[in-house]
């Protein structure tokens, strides 16, 4: 490593401080350090100390040209030297570079976590002195574009997911000069190592069978094998798409959607102990006690007409909704309902709160990517769901 030894002009660095407030000081004694660190440079690429004459120099010295360096304390404004062949380069503002990179992830983080893009342009004034445009820190986000789509793409055939989660939640973006919903597909997964992950997202049109199907052969494009149970609510789009793309594997109502969709065709009062028998019926831990608690239950109710609908319901959907008890006990309260990706939806509610519509598809794509990324990473940091257990086993 190069060591420069220099005297600074104290006489400049004194004025300075005398003569600029409290919150100048640093930046003054930082642009003097800079430009006496950038002259010795010169000096040291010229092979000659200024004022001297030498047979061996390398070339001439040429003035200096200003230009701004963006740091932590704010924005400073640089002399920096030049020679007259311009071959010389100051190593100061590749140093200092990721000083500049840490500000723009900064922003980034600040927008990804939910800071509208009006807060951040008031906190970067507040910290640095500096004012950016809103429009500015939305163009930084462009930055995570390449990051967010490598994530989104990456391979799936390094492991097996047996139990998959899917679900779609509606957002509001501009099209056309219009505001117009589209439907943000999510599919998480627990894998052999009884760990949740995030397998991918895609915003597209409102749900539908062909849009569930395109999401599920990228999915398989990236190498997912078929699962063992996916666990949804019950759009017939979605279901359809999965007898389709998925051959063989069996899908998993989600009992806490079923029991509120039987719990609403009942009348509004006088239900307690109705609810609390329908309840029993998936309280069960294998499929036969299950069938047995659900013909108690039809024969106990059979006389209300009351219940007739609810009744035709149970008989529709029982089915579906058990698929979860064919596998080992311990997955069973993890993967009878879609519950864990409801509280990923909540976290990503909150985030897009605050942004309310997105300029484009894009945008939308980028940021709730980002979001998920990092619900990912944090899930990594958790412990498997249990230990010494495998799917399939007894």
């Amino acid at each position: 490593m190069t060591h420069f030894q220099f005297n600074l002009n104290m006489d400049d660095l004194k004025e300075s401080v005398l003569n600029s407030n409290m919150e100048s000081v640093m930046k003054s004694m930082i642009v003097l350090v800079l430009n006496e660190y950038m002259e010795k440079e010169r000096d040291d690429h010229l092979n000659i100390p200024r004022h001297q004459r030498s047979l061996e120099r390398q070339d001439y010295r040429n003035g200096y040209y200003e230009r701004e360096l963006l740091l932590k304390i704010g924005r400073v404004k640089l002399r920096v030297p030049r020679t007259r062949n311009g071959e010389f380069t100051t190593s100061v503002f590749e140093r200092y570079k990721r000083c500049d990179q840490a500000f723009t992830l900064a922003m980034l983080e600040m927008v990804v976590n939910g800071v509208s893009t009006r807060k951040v342009k008031n906190v970067v004034k507040e910290l640095c002195g500096e004012s950016v445009s809103k429009s500015f820190v939305s163009s930084l986000t462009e930055k995570l574009d390449p990051i967010v789509r490598q994530w989104a793409e990456r391979p799936l055939n390094t492991e097996y997911y047996p139990y998959i989660f899917v679900d779609a939640l509606y957002i509001k973006v501009r099209e056309h000069h219009k505001v117009v919903s589209k439907a943000m597909y999510i599919a998480t997964a627990i894998n052999t190592k009884h760990e949740r992950e995030v397998l991918g997202m895609k915003v597209d049109h409102e749900e539908s069978y062909e849009a569930w199907k395109e999401f599920f052969e990228r999915l398989k494009g990236r190498g997912l094998q078929s699962p063992k149970l996916i666990i949804s609510d019950a759009h017939s789009g979605l279901k359809k798409a999965i007898q389709k793309e998925f051959v063989g594997t069996s899908w998993q109502r989600c009992t806490v959607h079923f029991k509120k969709n039987l719990i609403q065709s009942m009348p509004k009062k006088d239900m307690g102990e109705v609810k609390r028998d329908l309840k029993r019926i998936f309280d069960s831990v294998s499929p036969e006690d299950a069938r047995e608690s659900k013909e108690k239950f039809i024969t106990q109710y059979s006389d209300n007409t009351k219940l007739d609908k609810t009744i035709r319901k149970l008989e529709d959907g029982f089915d579906d909704a058990i698929q979860y008890m064919t596998e080992p006990k311990d997955y069973h309260v993890y993967i009878r309902s879609t519950n864990s990706l409801e509280r990923l939806n909540q976290e990503i509610r909150r985030r897009e709160r605050v942004i309310r519509i997105f300029p484009n598809t894009q945008s939308a794509f980028r940021l709730l990517g980002a979001v998920l990324m990092d619900y990912a990473d944090m899930l990594k940091l958790k412990r498997p769901l249990f230990v010494n257990k495998k799917p399939g086993g007894n």
